[in-house]
């Protein structure tokens, strides 16, 4: 008996081995390994943790990596990299012929090691996710000089011309004055200190002014002023070693030293950051010392922290493809889903969302535009501008991978930029509610050259005049039904957010009628329907009657809304929100060839750009989906709407992967997604990019991710179907989330579903199989 007993607990023993080792090794085999070195900052990898984002490469025997963290907004409101650190070693072991690279999905970290004349040593770069510290650890088998220096081409101030604006808000703006302003970088001790410090004047003020905002200026939020942003670089045993000057890709800059005292087989460097609105710089620096002395405290436990984290990041959810058959082209969509989750991970706590235009991992511009021959500061599409529209697809797919903690900066942005776009509401039309346009700053109003410096005499302050963004202010819905989803998935207290929702949809209640009566006696049309016009459809159907995306956008906010569980709304805003969902019109229908479609809107002036927004009620809004009423009317907009065909792409921002998967059409969702997630033909396989923005895109790798999710998993209420658009040839094993706080974890092989896990357990009736 006794016998039996071990025997049975040692197979216990060897299975629970072989399951906690599982996913592990999964993972291991998602690492990025690079043999030889880089040619250039264009073949770097990212490497990251908290808010802070590195793009790591070794480069003729030294180690170089670009410093970004979240929220370096200047008087430009460009998005500033806070430098580049450079490693050299002496003797060099980077020099032979022995190099590996890696990039460790597990513990966050990028390990650099090499071999030459007898000399081995491994250089690893790791973020402390809990405090904004940057640490690079050498290790050698004999005693090495280390080097490290800290390089800006920021030295001077620089002005910027032309295409160069497109960097900040100044854009196109034709304005002599506009130059980015140089840090302050000094030897300190023995240390490196580096900062940018705003003026009191930025492209705020100019922005405030054109926009006719002069007489509440006092009363919005201003992110620009005085802030303060930089840190400190120090090492164990270094010392300060002079400075140079060189030039790095057409980008002049010069370089500050430390060096090694005595040589030693171990050295640690670390760069600590600080980002602040400031009044004074020795409040600034305070902070900066708070920042060292707290993470030096925490020293001890730091990595072991890191490591958990990513650790429970990882465990969270995962998508393996063909996890026996590695470099298939499904292996490798799979693959890259784990590393822009990676990337995504990088900024789970940031103060500012991650960025849909590369995010924390730009690098050089001539890389990605061969005109551009420009600072590694620049990025296509703005700094500090959240573009809603591509902004969105960078938070959705967090919902069923469970990073909830990573949707807050993009949540958060909206809340300190509420009380901004509500004053813009009242002080151009003197109703109440928020209006949030589509090319928005980070202080929650329009982009200053977006809304036209040529603005005809008498047109409508609150208006943006430029031909693709004209009345189009529905995306921020998207962000609205993302914070209920949030509530739904996790189970969270979402009252902080609830203000916010109202405030859209009260804009979207009184402008309309505001606009109605301006042409006429009537508020609402002949059938008790607010009169959506002029509207838009994207940037795409403008001047629109009555746009789809917006109906559909408005009907399932608010019947989100009233679903909410008693405590969250009054009676009376409850009463009021019932009869808004009443004056909502129903959306309008097309034919092609005989098949009914859904249309764009019920008329609209022109075309203007290439988005498909009458498939919207499928993504994001789920009016049809897979167990869902009259989805062949979907489905024939997908097959026969001429125009719905004619924009189908897998470039960029592009969802086509995503109508496909929500329609059920697994080979077109398969095709479209491989074709999403493939290798980006950048040395790092998820820089994807430019697509319509830049690279990284961001919006690209987001929309990828979702289309990936919803093969695997799609939700109607409280029903869960598994697999609705997955193809039988290919195996996976996968963890994501649905509504109600349930997870649910499943392997498919050979075309069957062979392992199925539900958390909560009760929630498996729930679950229906469609790879049957």
């Amino acid at each position: 008996m006794i016998k039996r007993l071990v025997l049975i607990l040692c197979v216990l023993l060897l299975w629970c081995r072989q399951n906690t080792q599982a996913q592990p090794a999964e993972l291991k085999s998602n690492n990025i390994v690079w043999t030889t070195s880089s040619k250039n900052s264009g073949e770097s990898m990212p490497c990251g943790g908290g808010d802070i984002g590195l793009n790591v490469w070794v480069e003729n025997g030294d180690l170089l990596f670009y410093v970004s963290k979240s929220g370096t907004f200047d008087e430009n409101n460009t998005f500033l990299k806070l430098g580049r650190v450079r490693v050299k070693l002496y003797p060099n072991p980077f020099a032979g012929k022995y190099f590996k690279q890696e990039l460790s999905l597990q513990t966050g970290a990028v390990a650099v090691e090499g071999s030459a004349n007898g000399i081995k040593a491994i250089i690893k770069v790791w973020v402390d996710v809990f405090n904004p510290l940057i640490n690079i650890e050498v290790n050698s088998n004999r005693s090495i000089i280390t080097e490290a220096s800290f390089e800006s081409w920021r030295n001077e101030d620089r002005q910027t011309k032309g295409k160069e604006n497109n960097q900040g808000s100044w854009k196109w703006a034709n304005r002599p004055d506009i130059k980015t302003r140089k840090d302050e970088i000094e030897f300190k001790n023995n240390t490196i200190q580096f900062y940018h410090r705003n003026q009191d004047t930025t492209v705020f003020d100019a922005t405030v002014a054109h926009e006719g905002l002069s007489a509440v200026k006092s009363q919005l939020f201003n992110p620009l002023k005085q802030l303060t942003f930089g840190g400190s670089m120090q090492g164990d045993n270094m010392q300060a070693s002079g400075s140079y000057e060189g030039i790095y890709l057409g980008t002049p800059f010069k370089g500050w030293v430390l060096k090694s005292r005595s040589a030693s087989k171990k050295q640690n460097i670390r760069v600590y950051l600080h980002t602040a609105q400031a009044h004074t710089l020795d409040d600034w620096q305070e902070g900066l010392q708070a920042v060292i002395t707290t993470a030096n405290q925490q020293s001890k436990t730091a990595a072991v922290k890191t490591q958990n984290w990513w650790k429970d990041y990882w465990n969270r959810s995962f998508i393996y493809i063909n996890p026996d058959s590695a470099q298939t082209e499904a292996w490798q969509a799979g693959r890259n889903y784990q590393l822009f989750r990676y990337m995504l991970g990088c900024n789970a706590l940031g103060k500012y969302p991650t960025k849909f235009n590369g995010g924390l991992f730009t690098y050089d511009p001539q890389f990605t535009d061969s005109t551009a021959n420009f600072t590694p500061d620049f990025r296509n599409w703005g700094g500090g501008l959240m573009t809603a529209q591509n902004q969105r697809l960078v938070y959705w797919p967090m919902l069923k991978s469970g990073d909830w903690d990573l949707m807050k900066p993009q949540f958060d942005f909206y809340l300190q930029t509420l009380h901004n776009a509500e004053l813009r509401t009242k002080t151009y039309w003197n109703h109440p509610g928020a209006s949030f346009t589509e090319q928005l700053e980070n202080f929650g109003l329009p982009n200053v050259t977006e809304y036209g410096w040529k603005r005809p005499t008498g047109y409508d302050k609150g208006m943006e005049y430029n031909a693709w963004l004209e009345y189009e202010w529905d995306t921020v819905l998207e962000f609205c039904y993302m914070m209920l989803e949030t509530g739904r998935y996790a189970g969270k207290d979402i009252k902080p957010y609830i203000p916010f929702i109202e405030s859209c949809l009260t804009f979207f209640n009184e402008h309309y009628q505001y606009l109605a009566h301006n042409r006429g006696s009537k508020a609402l049309d002949g059938s008790g329907h607010l009169v959506l016009y002029p509207g838009s459809g994207g940037e795409t159907y403008k001047m629109a009657y009555n746009s789809t995306s917006t109906i559909v956008a408005l009907k399932t906010v608010l019947t989100s809304l009233l679903e909410l569980p008693a405590g969250y709304l009054s009676d009376t805003k409850r009463s009021n929100w019932v009869l808004m969902l009443q004056r909502i019109p129903p959306i309008s229908f097309a034919e092609f060839n005989g098949h009914k479609t859904i249309a764009p809107a019920q008329s609209w002036e022109r075309v203007n750009n290439v988005e498909t927004t009458q498939m919207y009620p499928v993504f994001p809004w789920g009016m049809y989906g897979v167990g869902k009423p009259d989805l062949d009317v979907a489905i024939n907009t997908w097959k026969y709407d001429t125009l719905a065909v004619k924009f189908r792409s897998s470039k960029g921002w592009k969802q086509d992967n995503i109508f496909a998967a929500r329609l059920g059409l697994t080979n077109d969702a398969a095709e479209l997604t491989l074709l999403k997630l493939k290798d980006s033909g950048r040395r790092f396989p998820a820089f994807w990019g430019p697509g319509f923005d830049w690279t990284p895109d961001h919006n690209w790798g987001g929309s990828g991710m979702i289309g990936l999710q919803e093969m695997l998993l799609q939700t109607n209420d409280k029903k869960i179907y598994l697999l609705p658009a997955w193809p039988k040839a290919w195996d996976v094993h996968f963890k994501l989330h649905a509504p109600y706080q349930t997870t649910v974890e499943a392997t498919v092989k050979n075309g069957k579903l062979v392992n199925l896990q539900v958390w909560p357990e009760s929630r498996r009736q729930d679950v229906v199989n469609m790879l049957k």
